[in-house]
């Protein structure tokens, strides 16, 4: 509670900052919104260890490879990376590049999941014979 707390405070703050700051100089208005953004990740950071954590926990119980797993935690951290990278270039009125990331985020993300996909088209194969 005490994190969700100190992020409102730093999104609140920024997102006042960053309104006053465009009017004048939008160039430091975009720079105010990746720094507050990447001290927002900082906040989080222990969260996110511990939720790759707890998946390499439940993947060793279930007997899962980690050669199965690393895919799916890179594809979320891809995911991540991608919204943040559009959202911050859509404030700065680059919808263009923005969908240039969304694109580029996605055919990163199916080739971080390639592994994946090949690991269950084998297990189909040997299901099936």
């Amino acid at each position: 509670m005490a994190a969700m707390i100190r992020l409102a405070a730093v999104g609140v703050t920024a997102v006042v900052l960053s309104a006053v700051l465009r009017k004048n100089t939008p160039e430091l208005a975009v720079l105010l919104t990746v720094s507050a953004g990447l001290w927002m990740l900082l906040l989080v950071a222990d969260g996110l260890r511990a939720v790759v954590l707890l998946m390499e926990e439940l993947a060793g119980q279930a007997g899962i490879s980690e050669v199965l797993l690393e895919p799916v935690i890179k594809t979320v951290a891809l995911s991540i990376l991608t919204k943040l990278t559009v959202e911050i270039c859509r404030s700065a009125g680059e919808g263009g590049v923005a969908a240039f990331v969304e694109t580029a985020g996605a055919v990163l993300a199916l080739l971080v999941a390639l592994p994946l996909v090949r690991a269950v088209s084998q297990l189909m194969g040997e299901l099936l014979i």
